[in-house]
Parts: structure tokens; C-alpha cells; sequence
């Protein structure tokens, strides 16, 4: 039985990705609506990633000297500050204050993104991949959750477009920020805040860190570049949204769904062989986008790609906890996520660019050199570990 703090951990991850859908949902749009120049419509979402990517390192550090409750604390009333600065500067229609509402939430994201880092520190490491995989499977609830709390919330207030959805996002951080402060968080230890660590340099001479951290960010790097693209490619083929909405909900669903037993099938299989899997899934996902473009071709492919980066993600975390010392936790969290979320920005940056220049079908087929290198390196990884416990034996 996973402890209790695992499962408020999996609650907390509900609330923050069902904040994060809501907060994706309206951005663009009020940025269309209240910026000076409509060039400058998506800078809040770039701010936001930004705000993502900044956040990933100092978050890491201020937990292993404070602990994770106060890291998590601080990042969700920055959370709290951060929509109601929204919230009032959507109502003032000031675009800068919006943008800096934008990077402010973007970093209440990033911090937790170390939820399902802390899970596995309340429980023993063979329940560790279940342990992740709970948490990342609080994405479900998000998945259903976040687009009808953005539909709902228009009409808490009639008399300004979007506002209501920062009303609500306001109480998502308010009710996390007691969730955590409620939850039983373990505190730093001495080995963790004055252990051994060991150099960059040598960190990333591990073959196991290498591979972690290749196939965590080409993985969601990948994952964010199609599935952004994805609409504007139904559009060109002439689907309606609510097509385009039903088949990006189907994804969501694949990305998170299979959390719940994700966990069980590294434990029996190995972190390693369950990533090679999602990243074969990545291929078809590839493959399938070159054989049609109906409904069911769109559907099939954003489903494998979903699944494909659930067991890409969660097998490359649960390898990565094998790769430092209590000590080295944070660097080495701290710039995984750093990559893999820039990564994701990156994703989220070219799929446009590459939709518009080269089309669908050759912007699928450019994934495959870079899941190739994932593969190879994760194999290369398991094959060096073999080695290694054959001389040892």
C-alpha cells in the first residue's frame, strides 16, 4: 500500500495540470484580445514556458536546504499571486501585467513539477515506479476536469471574457497551497543537505544519466511538437474544432491513463525496456500520420503518441532515480527538468514553423532521427549495466 502522501501528492499533480489546461486554454486567446499588436498574441504562453524553465533549478536547490513543503508552498502562493495579478490585469486590460502574471505561473508550474520526485522519498524503492506513476496519473482527472472548469467559469463573470477562469484558478492554488501544507512531507536529511556530490562533468559520465535525461526530453520534446501541430493540420484538412478538441482530449487521456499501471509494468520489466516501448509507440505514432489523414488516422496517432510519452517520461524518471547521491538530488532534478522542459519549449516553438514550411507528413518524419538517438542510448545504457554485473560477478 503506497503511503498517504503519495496519494496527496497525486491529488496536488490533479489540481496543478487541471490549472495548467485551464490557464493553456484562454491564454492565447486573451493575449489576442489585449495585446498592442496581435504579433504579440502568444507572448504570454512563451512567458509562461519560461517562467517553467527558470524556475526548475532554484526549485530543486531551495528543497534540499528547506525541504519540500516550503519549496512547494512557496511555489504555489506564487501560484496564488500570480493568477490574481492576472485576474486584475485581465480586468485593466494591461497586457505587460498579464505577461508577468503568465511567467510568475509559469513558475508555480515548475515547481511542481517535483511532485512525483518527492513521492518516491515517503516510500520504499520498490515502490517507486508505482509511486510516479500514481502522481502522473493525477493528469486524468486534469484531462476531464480542466476544459469544462474553462467552459463553466464564464459565467462567474458575465461582464468580462475569461476573467472567471482566474477565479478558479485562484482557489486550484489556494486549496493546493492547504493540501500541502496539510500533507506529512519528509524533511531533508543530513546526507542530503551535506552528503558527497560529484561534478557535472562526472555526473553526466554515467551512461543510465545520459539516457534518463535524452529520452525525458526528446520524448515530451517530440510528444509537445506534434501534438501542438496536430490542430493546425486538422484545420488544413478540413475538421471543425470540436474534431480538433475531441482529439487532443483522446491524447491527454493516453498521456495519463496508463499511469496507473505504468509503474507495475517497469517494476516487472525494467525502466529501460518500458522506455524502448514508448518510444517504439512514438514511431507508430510517426507512421500512422503517413498513412491517412481521416479522423480515425488523427485518433489512432494522438493516442500512441499519449501513451508513447507516458512510458518514455515515467521510465526515464524512475531511471534517473537511480543515477546520484542523496546530496546531488537537486542538481541533478534540477537540470533534468531544466532540458526537458526546454525541450518542450522548443516543441511547442518549431511546430508551427515546421507545419507552415514542410507539412504534416515530413514534419512526423523528422521525429524519427531524434527517437532514434533516445533509443540508442537507452539501449546503450542497459547494455554498459549488463556488462558492468557480468565483471562483477
Amino acid at each position: 500500500m503506497l503511503p498517504i502522501t503519495v496519494w496527496g501528492l497525486a491529488l496536488g499533480q490533479a489540481l496543478l495540470v487541471t490549472g495548467n489546461i485551464l490557464l493553456v486554454s484562454v491564454t492565447a486567446l486573451i493575449g489576442q484580445k489585449i495585446a498592442p499588436d496581435l504579433g504579440l498574441a502568444t507572448l504570454p504562453a512563451a512567458l509562461q514556458f519560461l517562467g517553467l524553465m527558470s524556475a526548475t533549478l532554484p526549485a530543486a536547490h531551495l528543497m534540499r536546504w528547506f525541504g519540500r513543503k516550503v519549496g512547494f508552498l512557496v511555489g504555489n502562493l506564487i501560484g496564488v499571486g500570480g493568477a490574481v495579478l492576472a485576474a486584475f490585469a485581465l480586468a485593466q486590460e494591461a497586457f505587460v501585467l498579464f505577461c508577468v502574471s503568465t511567467l510568475l505561473l509559469g513558475m508555480a508550474i515548475g515547481v511542481g513539477q517535483q511532485y512525483r520526485f518527492a513521492a518516491i522519498e515517503g516510500c520504499s524503492p520498490a515502490q517507486h515506479p508505482r509511486a510516479i506513476g500514481l502522481v502522473m496519473g493525477g493528469g486524468v482527472v486534469a484531462a476531464v476536469l480542466g476544459p469544462n472548469l474553462a467552459v463553466w467559469s464564464e459565467g462567474l463573470a458575465p461582464g468580462s471574457d475569461y476573467l472567471g477562469a482566474f477565479y478558479v484558478l485562484i482557489g486550484l492554488y489556494a486549496l493546493t497551497t492547504l493540501l500541502i501544507a496539510s500533507l506529512p512531507l519528509r524533511a531533508p536529511d543530513y546526507a542530503e543537505q551535506h552528503g558527497e556530490t560529484r561534478p557535472y562533468a562526472q555526473l553526466l559520465s554515467q551512461p543510465a544519466l545520459v539516457a534518463a535525461v535524452t529520452a525525458g526530453a526528446i520524448g515530451y520534446g517530440v510528444m509537445v511538437l506534434v501534438m501542438t501541430a496536430t490542430p493546425l493540420a486538422m484545420q488544413a484538412c478540413g475538421f471543425g474544432f470540436d474534431s480538433t478538441a475531441s482529439i487532443i482530449q483522446w491524447h491527454v487521456l493516453g498521456m495519463f491513463l496508463p499511469s496507473f499501471f505504468t509503474g507495475r509494468l517497469i517494476a516487472r520489466f525494467g525502466d529501460t525496456r518500458i522506455i524502448q516501448v514508448g518510444c517504439l509507440l512514438l514511431v507508430l505514432c510517426v507512421l500512422l500520420n503517413q498513412l491517412g489523414i481521416t479522423y480515425w488516422h488523427f485518433w489512432l496517432a494522438l493516442v500512441a503518441l499519449g501513451v508513447g510519452w507516458n512510458f518514455a517520461f515515467i521510465g526515464a524518471t524512475t531511471l534517473l532515480t537511480h543515477t546520484y547521491y542523496p546530496a546531488e538530488k537537486a542538481k541533478v532534478q534540477g537540470m533534468n527538468d531544466f532540458l526537458v522542459f526546454g525541450f518542450s519549449a522548443l516543441g511547442a516553438l518549431l511546430s508551427g514553423h515546421l507545419q507552415a514550411q514542410v507539412g504534416w507528413e515530413l514534419l512526423n518524419l523528422l521525429m524519427l532521427p531524434a527517437i532514434a538517438a533516445a533509443m540508442l542510448l537507452v539501449w546503450w545504457s542497459a547494455h554498459r549495466l549488463r556488462r558492468q554485473a557480468v565483471a562483477v560477478d
